[in-house]
């Protein structure tokens, strides 16, 4: 799967996006080793902890069904009724999951402004995180 479908998944994941309060809608679609696509999107809640990342919900799903190894997640977000704003990075809590699951050279995939992706590591988004290893 090329990166390009990968995102087109992770866009389309996005409406499905429930995000009431803060309107910013989030899609992610995570790769993993076997070839299998798992979307996510993200989900609000009105007592605001309970929210969960469009890259969480994807992962979650995933791991929930016995998946452990990924190679790459495609990730876009932006106001919930205008086109997908560049850049829109995974937060540290969703940055801590992937470290869990993840090598350093797992691949994040960034939406950007011509429609294309911007390609990053892991390691480049998280480079002090602790992870299995740091036990």
């Amino acid at each position: 799967m090329t990166d390009m479908e990968l995102m087109a998944l992770a866009h389309k994941a996005r409406e499905q996006a429930y995000c009431p309060y803060s309107g910013f809608a989030v899609g992610a679609a995570l790769l993993d080793a076997d070839g299998n696509v798992w979307t996510g999107c993200n989900i609000e809640n009105a007592a605001y902890g309970p929210t969960n990342c469009a890259e969480r919900t994807a992962f979650f799903k995933a791991v929930s069904e016995g998946v452990r190894k990924f190679d790459r997640i495609a990730i876009t977000g932006g106001p919930a009724d205008q086109a997908p704003k560049a850049g829109t990075a995974p937060c540290g809590v969703c940055r801590q999951v992937m470290a869990e699951f993840c090598t350093p050279d797992f691949v994040v995939l960034l939406a950007d402004e011509q429609g294309g992706v911007k390609s990053l590591t892991l390691a480049e988004l998280f480079p002090f995180g602790f992870g299995p290893t740091s036990l």
